[in-house]
């Protein structure tokens, strides 16, 4: 109709035109959760098959780490997705004092990975 010119736009219009149309039907709540649980589900299995991937292609320089480095890059990792887990419930339930623990741990984690990578390079 318009040519590519505008495919972008059409594109945005028919996206928010689709949302419209589930907020307004009868039930589209339901149908709104349902479909933002399948997508954190494919974003969660993304999410693991890439970090899989990435295990598998630097596991030679994963395991070429001191031992002391390697736990602190797992236990950053682990500390990292207990923080994501618990994202929800440290904002809402635990008030600012969750705000910053969460904030806190973080912090930590990227310290720690960077503190890791800070290590390696220096070989």
């Amino acid at each position: 109709m318009f040519g590519d010119r505008y495919r972008n736009v059409r594109n945005v219009a028919i996206v928010i035109l689709i949302a419209v149309v589930v907020w307004k039907v009868p039930g589209g709540g339901t149908a709104a959760a349902t479909i933002s649980n399948i997508l954190t589900v494919a974003f969660v299995a993304a999410s693991f098959f890439f970090g899989f991937r990435l295990y598998k292609e630097h596991r030679e320089t994963i395991f070429s780490l001191d031992e002391r480095q390697r736990g602190l890059m797992y236990g950053a990792l682990a500390l990292l997705v207990f923080a994501l887990v618990a994202t929800r419930r440290m904002w809402d339930d635990a008030g600012a004092l969750g705000a910053f623990l969460w904030l806190a741990m973080l912090g930590a984690a990227g310290w720690a990975l960077y503190s890791v990578w800070r290590a390696y390079k220096t070989y």
